[in-house]
């Protein structure tokens, strides 16, 4: 590990500013994914800026019935929270599917989102990587593909976004906060994570020194049932194969709304855009689900490695669904 300066922020002002006259500056939250990367030699920032203790840990209800989560919020305490687990049950289950219970009480929301690869290539720095070293080329191209992406990729990279926390998020329609030199923003989080296209180094929209602050989450119409589920090697502790979560509302028999994200398949949580559209409407019968799953994979483009996740994916926002159909509001 190569030597770097260390400071806290005071404020979220302070934070900005210390990234802001630096730019080899990283933020630290609760460094679960950036510590393993400096050990790893895969990054070397000169400062790191400890915004953890930022006084950005509420969780809290808004006027419109929704949720805003702080960025500092520890995942085991918002996987935990009554408001979260009562409102937005799919979240919840998220978070508790993801990472370890001790990895969970460090991690931040913030930081979540943010979390980079886990492209065993991507960590391994003696391996060409275009994510970690621009024009070295993609080893996973002609190597071990199981955990790699089947829609979104390109041919500089084809590296899956590992969170379970985001995948709830985008299928929640959630809203990102951010704070930079140019003062406050909000964004969609489904626009937060970038595709890689020629440039697979750039992982969000955000610039340089701006500081996630807090997520907010918009009330689910009335008669939401919601799920996540996760298809993984092992039971704990296990990045996603595919995993789906997924927001439904029938009425009559037919589906009135319908949001669905799904992880595990490509560089940031994947809203399946083709498949509500082909969803919204119509009968809540497996057939149709199981014709909009085909319509949203129809522009996979599997690896020889992981041409599996196909018929898993369609399988699992099958089955997600058809539970949802079926199952008892929330």
């Amino acid at each position: 590990m190569k030597p770097f300066d260390y400071r806290r922020a005071q404020d979220v002002s302070g934070a900005v500013a210390l990234l802001s006259a630096d730019p080899q500056a990283a933020f630290l939250g609760g460094g679960t994914n950036l510590v393993d990367h400096l050990r790893l030699g895969v990054v070397a920032p000169g400062l790191l800026v400890d915004v953890s203790r930022l006084p950005l840990d509420r969780i809290e209800p808004l006027e419109d019935g929704g949720v805003r989560v702080g960025a500092t919020v520890r995942n085991s305490d918002l996987a935990a929270d009554p408001l979260i687990r009562e409102r937005y049950p799919v979240l919840s289950q998220a978070l508790l599917a993801g990472a370890s219970g001790q990895l969970r009480n460090l991690a931040t929301t913030g930081g979540n989102l943010l979390q980079r690869t886990r492209c065993v290539y991507f960590q391994d720095v003696s391996t060409p990587c275009n994510k970690r070293a621009p024009g070295s080329g993609c080893a996973a191209l002609h190597g071990y593909q199981r955990y790699h992406a089947i829609l979104g990729g390109s041919p500089e990279c084809v590296a899956t976004h590992p969170s379970d926390m985001a995948v709830a998020m985008a299928a929640l329609d959630a809203r990102v906060l951010v704070r930079g030199p140019g003062g406050e923003r909000g964004l969609a989080l489904t626009d937060l994570h970038r595709l890689p296209g020629d440039e697979p180094w750039r992982d969000t929209v955000l610039a340089h020194a701006e500081l996630i602050t807090a997520v907010d989450l918009p009330p689910l119409p009335a008669g939401a049932r919601t799920r996540y589920r996760k298809v993984r090697d092992r039971a704990s502790y296990a990045f996603a194969l595919v995993s789906v979560a997924a927001v439904l509302v029938v009425r009559d028999g037919r589906v009135d709304d319908v949001r669905i994200a799904l992880g595990g398949v490509a560089p940031k949580p994947w809203r399946a855009v083709v498949a509500e559209r082909a969803l919204r409407g119509g009968p809540a019968t497996e057939a149709n689900f199981r014709r909009a799953a085909e319509a949203e994979l129809a522009a996979a483009r599997p690896l020889d490695g992981n041409a599996f996740k196909v018929p898993l994916a369609r399988n699992t926002l099958v089955a997600t669904l058809r539970e949802l159909a079926g199952g008892t509001p929330r």
